[in-house]
């Protein structure tokens, strides 16, 4: 059954199935340089459907995100241990971009990786991408680092979060 979360314009957001594993696979090849096995797509969807979601405009999967939960330490405000959410990868067709659908569906992700009771939600980001970078901090992301080498190409990468206040 589909859970439709927002529609934003003629695009619609809801929660990935497995039916949506090849079509995202097929976005992330077109897209990004990173690419996952099937299993880890998944995998994913299994752990934390609620920040599974795919963009659709007309039935057409135009986009996605996927984030899983991890645990682990955080500076953020003395925290210590902590629950995290993390988004693994997001990404949106080049003739689909600058509509407010990568908004959404990070919106979106926020949501569902708080309905699991995460303290903070961070990403990896190409230090060259400015236009997500922009679009992180305009939705209270920061930088928290700077990750020499992080990609296969060498590039360095922004580890970027946002702290969950419940």
């Amino acid at each position: 059954m589909q859970i439709i979360l927002r529609q934003t314009g003629e695009c619609i957001i809801r929660r990935a199935e497995l039916s949506d594993i090849i079509p995202v696979m097929e976005i992330n090849l077109k897209t990004l340089p990173e690419h996952y096995s099937d299993y880890f797509y998944e995998s994913l969807l299994a752990e934390l459907p609620e920040a599974f979601l795919v963009a659709e405009i007309g039935g057409k999967h135009v986009g996605y995100v996927m984030c899983k939960t991890e645990y682990g330490f955080s500076n953020f405000k003395k925290l210590g241990f902590v629950k995290k959410g993390h988004v693994v990868s997001i990404s949106v067709l080049d003739e689909h971009r600058r509509k407010g659908i990568g908004t959404a569906l990070v919106e979106e992700s926020l949501i569902g990786v708080k309905s699991r009771k995460c303290d903070e939600l961070y990403l990896e980001v190409r230090c060259s991408n400015n236009e997500a970078v922009k679009l992180y901090e305009k939705m209270r992301f920061f930088i928290k680092q700077r990750l020499k080498t992080y990609y296969r190409d060498g590039e360095d990468a922004y580890l970027m979060a946002i702290e969950f206040n419940y």
